[in-house]
């Protein structure tokens, strides 16, 4: 099912809701729409869970809001589509931008109705580089990003699919159909939204938000990340977050959840199914004893 759900303030929120069982929740990455979870959902689906993921507010289908594009209100989007679903023991996903909403979800709402949470090539704790963060990526790398949306959005979205996926490399064989697929959900959502979406994956430091993570938490990253550099992100969530595994996909570039599905999936999948008395380890240190936090 695909619907609309409006928040309090006015604005709506599309979202597919999909299959019964256990609900896992999808937050997608920046400029891209729930429709970059199609592997994941479909996947999913056939294994028996509830799958729901939702167009962030400027994205998509959503409205394309003037006001509200940023991070605390993406938070809360998605508090409200939760509490309005009543979704319960949830597995919580979130891939770059979304990872940020993920973890400011936790941060502001804590984790009653959550039981696990995936956060893959997210940007936490946080992407600019500043004199406590040195290993983050300087200004004017965002103020460039910033220049092509307002200059040229569609041809920027056209050649930063290539970077996203990593075709630019030499040896990667490019998929058209995932760049035109990247374009095509870049240009659905609002130029506004969108540019004002820049800051808050960029600037906020969700540092606080992932120290109030007290569920497992599984991280995974490519190491050849050209969007989101593993060293400033997944390095740094993993001394965060106390119940965490980290996975390092070699040579993995920013779009795992396409480029890598297959593997991608089946690590999810077996991370969700892990024994009961695991999860219900909360604050009983790392789980990377249970499992390798190793290149596989």
């Amino acid at each position: 099912m695909a619907s609309f759900f409006t928040v309090s303030d006015g604005t709506k929120i599309f979202y597919k809701d999909w299959g019964k069982g256990q609900p896992v929740v999808l937050s997608h990455g920046w400029p891209l729409t729930s429709d970059a979870w199609e592997s994941q959902m479909l996947f999913l689906l056939n294994e028996g869970y509830r799958v729901i993921a939702h167009d962030r507010r400027g994205h998509g289908r959503s409205t394309q809001t003037w006001e509200g594009n940023h991070m605390d209100q993406y938070a809360d989007d998605l508090a409200e589509l939760i509490d309005h679903l009543d979704l319960q023991d949830i597995i919580i996903v979130g891939h770059s931008t979304g990872g940020g909403e993920v973890a400011r979800y936790i941060g502001r709402h804590g984790t009653t109705r959550i039981a696990k949470a995936v956060l893959v090539g997210a940007v936490p704790p946080l992407m600019l580089k500043t004199a406590n963060n040195p290993e983050g990526l300087p200004r004017e790398i965002f103020d460039d990003i910033r220049k092509g949306v307002a200059d040229n959005r569609s041809q920027f979205f056209q050649d930063l699919s290539k970077k996203f996926y990593g075709f630019n490399r030499m040896m990667n064989r490019t998929s058209q159909g995932l760049c035109d697929s990247f374009w095509l959900q870049g240009m659905m959502g609002g130029i506004k939204p969108e540019y004002d979406c820049i800051e808050q994956f960029s600037e906020v430091d969700f540092t606080e938000d992932l120290k109030k993570f007290d569920i497992p938490t599984l991280l995974i990253h490519g190491d050849d990340d050209q969007i989101v550099p593993i060293v400033a992100s997944a390095l740094e969530s993993a001394k965060l977050i106390p119940n965490s595994i980290l996975k390092i996909y070699e040579g993995g570039n920013h779009g795992l959840a396409q480029t890598d599905s297959e593997r991608f999936n089946n690590d999810l999948i077996d991370f969700i199914a892990l024994e009961s008395e695991i999860t219900s380890g909360r604050n009983k240190g790392r789980l990377s004893d249970q499992i390798s936090s190793q290149h596989h």
